[in-house]
């Protein structure tokens, strides 16, 4: 199971800016990161192919979220931009082995979280 281990976490004022990392273990097919906001079912966010670059998003994030990789140093990052107080949530770093989307039953391997809160 790949070993990952998210910062970058914290609090923001609503439209300001956070970036994520995600330090993996090893390189994985697709990485990308799942949040839960307090109340609500976890919520596949950006995902990325390690392979193909391709680049998955949720409509909720889609022109404000940026997902990257390195895959020399098997890193993940997430550019987030004019966040809103419903992007408030635990964010977490995963991988999966088999294809590449938002599915959260695609991933095998998750990291313990970083929280983000955007206060109203």
């Amino acid at each position: 199971q790949v070993q990952l281990q998210e910062s970058g976490g914290g609090s923001v004022q609503a439209g300001g800016s956070l970036r994520l990392s995600c330090a993996a273990s090893e390189s994985s097919y697709c990485m990308g990161w799942v949040r839960q906001a307090p109340g609500k079912e976890r919520e596949g966010v950006a995902t990325i192919s390690t392979a193909s670059g391709s680049t998955y998003y949720a409509n909720s994030v889609k022109g404000r979220f940026t997902i990257s990789r390195d895959n020399a140093n098997n890193t993940l990052w997430l550019q987030m931009n004019s966040l809103k107080p419903e992007d408030t949530a635990i964010y977490y770093c995963v991988a999966g082995r088999f294809g590449c989307g938002l599915a959260i039953s695609r991933f095998t391997s998750w990291g313990q979280g970083t929280q983000v809160t955007v206060p109203h």
